[in-house]
C-alpha cells in the first residue's frame, strides 16, 4: 500500500523533531559533565551517536547553542512566570522570581555558563537568551507598574525599570558565580530585591 507523501512527510517531521529534542537532551547532559566548553564530538558520544548525525539536524555549535538555549528558557521562563503569578506582594514575588532564577545559577552552573556566552560566530538567526531576558524585563514591569499604582504614581517608568532589574540579577548572578564569597542564594535574592526596592521606595515616597 502507498502511503501518501504528506503523511510521510508528517511522519518524518515528527521524526526530526523528536531526534533534535534527543539531541538536546545529550547536549544538556554532556554541558553538565564535561562543561560549557563542549564541543560536538561530546555531545555525539554522549548521544551514542556520529557527529554526521549531530550535524544533520544541527548545522553548527551556533545552531545547537540556540536550541539548548530555547529549552533553557522556556523552563526557566515557566518557573519565574508562575512564582510571579503566585501570592504575596510585588516585593515578595520579587524575591521568588529572583531566586528561581539564582537556583539554576547555583544548581546548574555550566549549563548557565553555556547559555550567557554567545558563540562568537554564530550563523543561526534568533536569539533566545535575548528573548527571555525581554519576557523578563516583562514580567518584573508588571510588578514594578503595580507598586507604582498602589502609590499613586505613573506606571509609565515600570519597562524601564524592570528590564534594568533584570540587568541588575543577570550581573549579580554572574559576580555570585565567579565569587561566591560564602554569599547563600537566599540572601543574595533578599539583597538584590533590598537594594531594587529601596530605590523604588525613594520614588513613592517622595511623592507622598
Amino acid at each position: 500500500m502507498n502511503v501518501p507523501r504528506d503523511r510521510r512527510t508528517s511522519r518524518w517531521d515528527a521524526h526530526r523533531r523528536t531526534r533534535r529534542a534527543q539531541l538536546v537532551d545529550a547536549a544538556i547532559q554532556a554541558i553538565r559533565e564535561q562543561g560549557a566548553g563542549v564541543g560536538m564530538d561530546e555531545v555525539a558520544a554522549r548521544a551514542r551517536t556520529s557527529k554526521t548525525v549531530v550535524y544533520r539536524h544541527f548545522a553548527d555549535r551556533a545552531a545547537l547553542y540556540v536550541a539548548v538555549c530555547r529549552r533553557v528558557a522556556q523552563v526557566l521562563a515557566e518557573r519565574i512566570r508562575t512564582v510571579m503569578q503566585g501570592d504575596g506582594d510585588p516585593r515578595t514575588r520579587t524575591t521568588a522570581a529572583i531566586e528561581a532564577y539564582l537556583e539554576m545559577v547555583e544548581h546548574d552552573r555550566e549549563l548557565y555558563r553555556f547559555v550567557v556566552h554567545r558563540p562568537l560566530v554564530d550563523s543561526t538567526p534568533g536569539d533566545p537568551l535575548a528573548d527571555l531576558v525581554s519576557m523578563l524585563g516583562d514580567q518584573a514591569a508588571e510588578v514594578i507598574a503595580e507598586e507604582l499604582a498602589r502609590a499613586g504614581l505613573d506606571p509609565a517608568p515600570a519597562p524601564t525599570w524592570g528590564h534594568a532589574l533584570v540587568g541588575l540579577v543577570r550581573g549579580a548572578a554572574d559576580h555570585w558565580l565567579a565569587a561566591p564569597a560564602g554569599v547563600t542564594r537566599t540572601e543574595l535574592a533578599a539583597r538584590i530585591t533590598e537594594f531594587a526596592w529601596h530605590g523604588l521606595a525613594g520614588v513613592t515616597e517622595g511623592a507622598r
